[in-house]
């Protein structure tokens, strides 16, 4: 059997094809394919607007300064997440909080969110990141509600969720990044997550000055719009209004996401099937996995499974060139968040769910011949 990654990319010939038109043409960078792309994004997602950027962990940083955030003031996420959905927080100088997950959908708990907000003085946050973790949204419907109570903005982290939705109270599908109780929200197109351009990142709202002042942080803070110039000396004339960065997508990436975008909703698709394949098979063998709520629609980055004997499992799997992963370490665990003070015994749900934690082979082009190989080769270990 070939090597089975848990994740990977599936570049089709139009993919090819648009590349190879963009190296044909004017623009490598800075030309059509970006609006094209972010327009094309944003009537998926169901927003107003979309931005692109480089990367998601860019998408992250540019959203944190355009809402504000200031050096001190303090933001909460998850602990069960990649590191950059926190440390965005303290590139604009601000402090982490991290509030426990809920034990059987591993998202952040939004009890516990209320609880420490309840028990703090008034003010002493600013903003909230939850994440749509392993494609399974947060009800931002209550989070929003919580949000407002308090004066808060709501950043979601989307990364593993296009395409996902949950039905709110008035029987609406709210879809991950539409902005409805989202003040922004990012995704990332790494080549495992569902739409992949090698790098790249886009952050969604339907709020115009929010979406305005990040079209100005990505690109050095600088501006030739006729409405937003002081001055105008001529044609070739622009103007820095902001400290920005160099956060551009490149047009190649661009179209490879435009082409990618036809096949997204099949490729959502593909992965609840083979999620139902595998909640089938560790339903008989009594293995806990990540659950989804009736009005949830998961969009599956990830099939996570919770096994007692982890390590066991996870080299059994390589043995048989089968590339389970481990998502995530807890962040307040890492050394340089530790040396904050963050300790073990700190978040008891994220940390046990740590101990048990594998993520299964899942991407739209796995076969049914190497997910049968995967469940029996997780069978051998675990029954």
């Amino acid at each position: 059997m070939k090597a089975i990654p848990y994740g990977r990319q599936h570049i089709t010939q139009k993919d090819i094809d648009g590349v190879v038109e963009v190296l044909k043409s004017d623009y490598m960078t800075q030309g059509p394919r970006i609006a094209e792309f972010e327009t094309k994004f944003a009537d998926y997602i169901g927003c107003k607007y979309a931005v692109a950027v480089s990367n998601g962990t860019a998408a992250l940083h540019l959203s944190v300064l355009a809402l504000g955030l200031r050096p001190g003031e303090k933001v909460i996420t998850t602990p069960i997440t990649f590191a950059a959905s926190a440390n965005c927080v303290l590139y604009a100088g601000g402090i982490v909080d991290f509030a426990d997950i809920c034990p059987k959908t591993f998202l952040i708990d939004l009890d516990k969110i209320e609880e420490k907000l309840a028990n703090s003085p008034a003010g002493s946050y600013k903003g909230i990141i939850p994440v749509d973790f392993g494609g399974l949204p947060v009800d931002t419907e209550r989070l929003r509600q919580i949000a407002d109570k308090y004066d808060l903005w709501i950043l979601e982290d989307a990364c593993h969720a296009p395409g996902a939705y949950f039905t709110n109270t008035q029987e609406q599908r709210i879809y991950c990044g539409d902005g409805t109780y989202a003040d922004l929200s990012i995704f990332s197109f790494h080549p495992v997550k569902h739409i992949a351009t090698g790098e790249g990142g886009m952050i969604t709202t339907n709020n115009k000055d929010l979406y305005e002042k990040l079209l100005l942080l990505r690109t050095h803070g600088i501006t030739k719009s006729v409405d937003l110039l002081t001055e105008n000396h001529g044609g070739w004339y622009y103007e820095m209004h902001e400290l920005g960065y160099n956060y551009r997508l490149p047009d190649l990436s661009a179209s490879l996401g435009i082409t990618q975008l036809d096949n997204a909703e099949a490729g959502v698709q593909k992965r609840k099937q083979i999620a139902k394949k595998y909640q089938q098979a560790f339903d008989e063998l009594g293995i806990s996995y990540q659950i989804c709520p009736d009005n949830t629609y998961n969009a599956y980055h990830l099939f996570i499974i919770l096994v007692k004997n982890r390590k066991e499992l996870y080299n059994k799997l390589r043995e048989n060139n089968i590339f389970s992963q481990v998502h995530y370490i807890p962040v307040h665990l890492q050394p340089f968040y530790k040396n904050k003070g963050w300790n073990k015994g700190d978040l008891p749900q994220a940390e046990a769910y740590y101990e048990q934690c594998l993520s299964l082979p899942m991407y739209p082009t796995l076969t049914d011949e190497e997910q049968d190989f995967v469940i029996e080769k997780v069978k051998e270990v675990c029954v």
